[in-house]
């Protein structure tokens, strides 16, 4: 069914198995038409969000990650998924008495501090909590595309014109990372509502399952529909590339968390056009083994 994937050079850089990519595009990562994305990172090999993650992915080929922006205390923005600290670095140990650990509680000082690796293991000990500005300009390095995940919105006023603003900085707005690069995700509707309505021309994704009745009116602000793969079926699907989005063109479907080759290769026969994965290499040999 797919075309297969031609293999990414690796050479060693700075000690790091790195992967000389082409520019990604649509199906970089999987066959023809599916997109493989790197969910926070190639998380299954390495510790999420981090720098690291985003590096083995490259390093194994992957032109897409997947990310998790949140801001701190001090207004700087963060690759994180969890709204608070302790599940995946030692908050606890430098900073005890500091509970819930909320990442809006502590400054991006405080964060750069802690050690976002060891939790994984011992060979990622010191890893930190990369800045969006450092994510950023990594996957600018590796030559990757983002999906980009606006995190908890509701903490955070304002965060959606932010993470723009530092987007448009390490010039990610521009029409080339617009056309096939860049995609804004969100949980919270109103969250893609505002992307939409401050840079029309940027890829947007509703992460969830509206009911078929109500895919229209999300068809105004948002690309695709990016659902718990669970939730879909061939019809759940064919209802969302019915209909075109605010770029007239039609709607897409990713699915997450897909990391079962039989999974894969279920929701690629459903015709998703993407599949969200901590390890993108047993979605693609599922996929191009068919």
């Amino acid at each position: 069914m797919h075309a297969r994937v031609a293999a990414a050079t690796a050479i060693a850089l700075f000690g790091l198995d790195v992967a000389i990519l082409p520019t990604p595009h649509a199906g970089a990562a999987g066959g023809d038409r599916l997109v493989v994305v790197a969910h926070r990172g190639a998380s299954g090999y390495a510790p999420e969000n981090t720098l690291a993650a985003v590096d083995r992915a490259a390093a194994m080929g992957f032109g897409w990650v997947e990310n998790d922006v949140q801001r701190t205390k001090d207004g700087r923005l963060v690759v994180i998924h969890d709204a608070t600290l302790e599940r995946t670095t030692n908050v606890k140990l430098l900073f005890p008495h500091r509970a819930p650990w909320r990442v809006r509680d502590f400054t991006a000082g405080e964060i750069a501090r802690l050690d976002a690796g060891s939790w994984y293991g011992r060979r990622y000990a010191g890893v930190r909590v990369p800045t969006l500005q450092q994510y950023m300009e990594r996957v600018s390095h590796n030559h990757q595309s983002l999906l980009l995940e606006i995190k908890n919105p509701e903490l955070y006023p304002g965060i959606e014109r932010q993470t723009l603003a530092l987007l448009d900085k390490e010039g990610w707005l521009d029409p080339s990372h617009l056309t096939d690069r860049l995609i804004v995700q969100s949980f919270s509707a109103g969250s893609v509502r505002t992307v939409h309505a401050l840079r029309p021309g940027i890829r947007t994704a509703y992460l969830g399952t509206p009911q078929v009745k109500e895919l229209r009116a999300y068809a105004r602000f948002a690309d695709q529909i990016n659902a718990l793969y669970t939730k879909l079926s061939p019809g759940y699907v064919s209802a969302v590339h019915a209909l075109k989005g605010p770029h007239d063109k039609t709607m897409r479907v990713f699915a997450w968390t897909v990391n079962g080759a039989d999974e894969a290769r279920r929701l690629d026969g459903f015709g998703v056009d993407g599949v969200i994965t901590n390890v993108p290499d047993v979605v693609r040999t599922a996929v191009t083994a068919r």
